[in-house]
């Protein structure tokens, strides 16, 4: 009988059409014939928009990938906890996957159920420090859910009442496919910068590097948002929009005796100035809060480096610059990762083609950027949907053009946004 290979001879990438979320699903394959046995990794599962062309919903969507893994999942990576990227964990799509029996869940150390409110790290090293970091994470949750109800009350603010409620949704906390993930009967491990992932003895001749998000030991720079303190911030805040014990949930009136003007009644004319403008600047605020949490959970995403046969393939979730400095720049081992940067063979493009997530320090270390189509040529895959995120007009849109057109010259780029319910599913195969 002939022995197993136990190094793969290639990887199967599947990057499902979830709309503005990521779905990937990496195949390892060890050997040649179709039907070879293979291990499988699935990269996170969530969507906060569906796309017109494409109706499938996320337990369709789950059920494929219960068919393209025989199965049998060997392991769950969700790179941080916005609904973009574990929505579909929760609920029946979620029972699913659950189904498949992973043997590994991953997380980014933020989200360790065991660590402490005031954790710089996960509970497998020792912990210790002041900044109430993963705390304010749960903090963020309140600011966003409360944001996400004041919304509707904006007036004749459409474009901007989009933006926050998009934002608000994709931060609330997703308790229900938390639960999932935590409840798995498997090992759960909560990995940062340099330390090991678990995937390790399930992939056989695969080496996995995490690259990120530091702890704060390592890297201040993930709790960065302003030079006010972070977890004071979203204290203070929360607090703001925490309604009196006893009281529904509603913001507070600063003048509960006065008489108020309903969003859809006609406003008395003396206000129809007055009231518009108000609206307006506290849409503004209520994004740029929105847009600061944003910001701040996608610093807690893992990056993984996979490296098999010779080939890397970089998964860096939502990471933007704040989480990728420290692999860049200030890790001991920085110039052994920029290195291995450079010989990437597959992106998958961070934040769904966002320019902060892609910083001009990493897109330049890529040495396989080529204008020419040929055999060794970065290959990119980005899982995007327009009109979502950003303004165009403030250079923010996503995903962004000027990254987009990059990425079209100078990669062989698979896109979701070109997929369809007839073909939900991107599949690329890398020889090894």
């Amino acid at each position: 009988m002939a022995k197993k290979r136990r190094v793969p001879t290639s990887v199967t990438i599947r990057s499902y059409q979830v709309g503005f979320g990521d779905c990937f699903l990496l195949s390892f394959n060890y050997g040649e014939e179709e039907n070879a046995p293979a291990r499988h990794v699935l990269i996170d599962f969530g969507s906060t928009g569906k796309p017109p062309q494409s109706s499938l919903s996320m337990e369709e969507i789950a059920n494929r990938i219960k068919a393209d893994c025989g199965e049998k999942l060997h392991a769950v990576v969700a790179t941080h906890r916005h609904a973009d990227h574990i929505s579909g964990f929760g609920g029946k799509p979620g029972k699913i996957i659950a189904g498949l029996k992973p043997d590994l869940v991953l997380q980014p150390w933020t989200e360790d159920p065991a660590a402490a409110p005031d954790a710089q790290e996960a509970t497998t090293a020792s912990a210790g420090g002041a900044k109430g970091f993963v705390a304010m994470l749960d903090r963020m949750h309140l600011v966003s859910e409360q944001i996400h109800r004041e919304t509707a009350s904006l007036r004749g603010l459409k474009t901007v009442a989009e933006q926050i409620g998009f934002l608000g949704e994709d931060n609330l906390k997703n308790l229900d496919a938390i639960r999932t993930l935590q409840s798995m009967p498997c090992k759960h491990v909560y990995a940062s910068y340099g330390k090991p992932s678990g995937l390790g003895p399930l992939l056989p001749g695969v080496t996995v590097r995490v690259l990120g998000p530091p702890t704060l030991k390592q890297s201040a720079a993930i709790q960065n948002q302003r030079q006010e303190d972070a977890s004071e911030f979203w204290h203070l805040q929360a607090l703001a929009l925490r309604p009196p014990a006893g009281r529904k949930a509603e913001p507070a009136r600063l003048f509960p005796k006065a008489a108020r003007a309903s969003s859809t009644a006609v406003l008395p004319f003396q206000t129809r100035w007055f009231l518009p403008r108000l609206d307006a600047m506290r849409g503004e605020q209520l994004l740029e809060i929105v847009r600061i949490l944003d910001k701040q959970m996608n610093n807690t995403s893992l990056i993984l480096l996979f490296e098999v046969g010779g080939r890397k393939l970089l998964f860096p979730g939502d990471a933007q610059i704040e989480n990728w400095l420290y692999a860049l720049t200030a890790a001991p081992d920085s110039e052994e990762v920029r290195g291995l940067l450079a010989q990437v063979d597959v992106y998958k493009v961070g934040h769904h083609g966002s320019l902060n997530a892609t910083p001009k320090s990493l897109w330049n270390l890529f040495a396989k950027r080529n204008e020419t189509d040929g055999p060794g040529r970065l290959q990119s895959l980005v899982s995007t949907m327009s009109g979502k995120h950003g303004s165009a007009d403030r250079g923010t849109e996503v995903p962004r053009k000027k990254l987009m057109d990059a990425l079209g010259r100078e990669t062989t780029l698979f896109n979701t946004q070109k997929l369809t319910k007839t073909k939900p599913c991107n599949v690329v195969r890398i020889p090894v």
